[in-house]
């Protein structure tokens, strides 16, 4: 999957995110621009919680979402 389709997808699912990690900001969002690495990351910064357990949320949030990053 190249990156236009992922970004365009991302646009689509960015109100899931926010519901699923409220305090995302939108200026997290735009950063993470659809990239599982900077979800991961930005996760760990406003929740406090180590990349492993940041890594399981994202998984499971994608088995929920059918989400592909």
């Amino acid at each position: 999957m190249n990156q236009d389709t992922i970004s365009g997808n991302w646009k689509q699912f960015k109100g899931k995110v926010k519901e699923a990690w409220g305090k995302l900001t939108e200026d997290d969002l735009d950063v993470i621009n659809g990239r599982r690495e900077q979800m991961v990351g930005k996760m760990q910064e406003r929740y406090g919680v180590a990349k492993d357990e940041a890594e399981k949320q994202v998984k499971d949030w994608e088995a929920r979402n059918n989400y592909r990053w």
